[in-house]
């Protein structure tokens, strides 16, 4: 379900996108600044209350490879192992768990950020990044920047995205389906195989997208759709600030 919008309404939906894209902005310039545990949650816990707003299921959040929780678990242990305070004692002997609590920060502060771009791809269309990011850069025109080019680029990869996932998971599905080969082919064999037909799949959805682009006027109406904030944006603009500035007054 990443990069997929969830369907329905919300007060999260009818957010503009590029107010959105603001807010994962400061959020990540804070955490960024201030990746303490308070700021995390208060983080952590803005997500969620959004996430209630717009009606996501925990159906949404995509599972997690088993080879994902062993490299968290090694990573621990080595972290465990480096020592540093504070200290626990256990009998007679102390182990410092400074390494571990970094390390666990450090993953916590991972998971906001997933966190939060996924609950933001969830309740933004596509279709209305480019004129948020063309209107946000707008006063870049007076450096000669191509802002509308930049916001079309951004808006065709996140479309891409998921068309991409869907084919990449044809192209292991019939790798599995395929009869056994009298003679095996060497894994770097297989892996030049798979990646020769991902290009072609690329290239592929990417000549029916600018076919696509062409038909309907070409890449200037992408950017052009008239799309301005509204009084919703203003009230979320303002929780945010106050949320932020709670965070940098507890970390």
């Amino acid at each position: 379900m990443l990069m997929r919008p969830v369907p329905g309404t919300s007060p999260i939906h009818a957010l503009w996108a590029g107010t959105k894209l603001i807010a994962v902005l400061a959020i990540s310039a804070v955490l960024t600044i201030k990746p303490t545990w308070p700021v995390i949650g208060l983080v952590v816990l803005l997500v969620v209350i959004t996430a209630a707003l717009a009606g996501i299921s925990p159906r949404c959040i995509p599972s997690i490879p088993r080879g994902i929780w062993a490299i968290l678990a090694v990573g621990s242990l080595l972290t465990i192992a480096n020592g540093g305070g504070p200290q626990i004692t256990l009998g007679s002997h102390a182990v410092g768990v400074g390494g571990f609590l970094d390390f666990m920060r450090i993953t916590a502060l991972g998971v906001a950020l997933l966190s939060l771009g996924a609950v933001t791809s969830w309740t933004t269309h596509v279709a209305d990044i480019a004129p948020a990011v063309a209107l946000i850069f707008r006063p870049l025109r007076i450096l000669r920047l191509p802002v509308e080019d930049l916001a079309v680029t951004a808006s065709l990869a996140f479309r891409m995205f998921p068309m991409l996932a869907d084919e990449f998971r044809l192209l292991s599905a019939a790798r599995r389906l395929q009869p056994p080969q009298p003679q095996k082919l060497s894994r770097r064999a297989e892996l030049v195989n798979l990646s020769t037909a991902a290009m072609v799949v690329s290239l592929r959805r990417a000549t029916e997208m600018g076919e696509a682009i062409t038909a309907r006027g070409g890449v200037g109406r992408i950017a052009a759709q008239p799309q301005t904030p509204g009084w919703r944006d203003a009230l979320a603009v303002a929780a945010l600030a106050g949320t932020l500035a709670l965070a940098v007054l507890l970390g």
